[in-house]
């Protein structure tokens, strides 16, 4: 099982559990950190202090202040107001990445929810509950609130969601899986919908993919060389070295390993071609400027698979409830 705590899921961890359905749970010190940022929220509504999301209305609506019969609603009427968007639905890894991302922003700790909240999420992924979320229809710049809407909707037992491969309705497949929705508290579905989740999903499982394509285009390359009988001194250590950018010096070391026990290489040692063709010398240097900017997309979703991204932020330690803009794409 992989332990949610919102500090430590990694691509590989986010790609085990996304395509090949691994159990995750809900860290228990994480838990403590969720329970402790949502008494912060408890206290603020109590003392009748004026706080954006907790007990105004949202974005123009700011200044407007909601009366406390009515901030259960606000939470569900927010989840309902941004169901907008369009196009074909998100397959299910893409899906399943988005709720589990939700899950470890909200684990932890700075978002204000009750810990029941990522239960639900957990539960659902691990019982096979996954959203419809359709592909078109955040903003970025303010997150992704209309595909996370989706995704939030079901939580309260509405919009939709596939169950075992079937579409159905979000309180259908909760009900099937054995799952009750949930009554959204002041914040709550705020806390939902406002992040990166899906910008940060479909880049993930992009990555992925095109570092399995890298590493096919290295071994293509290999058995090319070797189809012409070439040679792999281009690819020495100390070649590289002497232009040491990360990805082509990556690259090169991978050529160099699968040719490692090349009989064909050794049988050609002593012929009297000169050089190969440059597009093969090359391969570290073009396959490397590929890796290098893989390796930055990397560091930039490790970051971000981790990285709470709602608004506004609940600092459990000092209690401060503070508006920023953690929940920008760019």
């Amino acid at each position: 099982m992989i332990s949610l705590d919102g500090n430590s899921l990694t691509l590989e961890t986010f790609q085990e559990v996304t395509e090949k359905h691994k159990k995750v749970g809900f860290d228990d010190r994480a838990r403590t950190r969720v329970v402790k940022a949502r008494a912060v929220v408890d206290k603020a509504i109590k003392s009748g202090e004026k706080i954006y999301s907790l007990n105004t209305g949202f974005g123009i609506l700011s200044k407007v202040s909601i009366s406390d019969a009515d901030l259960n609603e606000l939470q569900d009427n927010i989840v309902r107001s941004h169901c907008a968007c369009v196009g074909d639905p998100h397959p299910e890894n893409e899906a399943r990445g988005i709720t589990l991302l939700r899950a470890n922003v909200l684990a932890k700790g700075y978002s204000g929810v009750r810990p029941e909240v990522v239960d639900l999420l957990v539960e659902m992924l691990n019982r096979g509950v996954t959203p419809m979320i359709p592909m078109k229809g955040s903003v970025g710049a303010s997150g992704d609130l209309a595909p996370l809407a989706h995704l939030a909707v079901v939580l309260i037992g509405e919009g939709e969601a596939f169950y075992k491969g079937t579409r159905m309705s979000g309180g259908e497949a909760l009900e099937k899986a054995s799952l009750k929705p949930i009554k959204l508290a002041p914040k709550e579905g705020l806390s939902l919908i406002n992040g990166t989740q899906q910008m940060t999903s479909q880049g993930a499982h992009t990555l992925l993919r095109a570092e399995m394509l890298a590493e096919l285009a290295d071994l293509i390359s290999t058995t090319t060389l070797e189809g012409i009988l070439g040679s792999p001194k281009a690819y020495s250590d100390w070649v590289q070295k002497t232009r040491p950018f990360a990805g082509q010096m990556a690259t090169a070391r991978r050529l160099r390993n699968y040719m490692a026990d090349s009989e064909i290489y050794q049988s050609h040692l002593t012929c009297d071609r000169v050089q190969d063709p440059y597009s093969l010398r090359c391969v570290p240097q073009v396959h490397g400027a590929v890796r290098d900017l893989l390796f930055h997309v990397r560091n930039v979703l490790s970051i971000e698979l981790n990285a709470a991204t709602d608004n506004p932020l609940v600092n459990a330690d000092t209690g401060e409830i503070i508006s920023g803009g953690n929940f920008h794409g760019q």
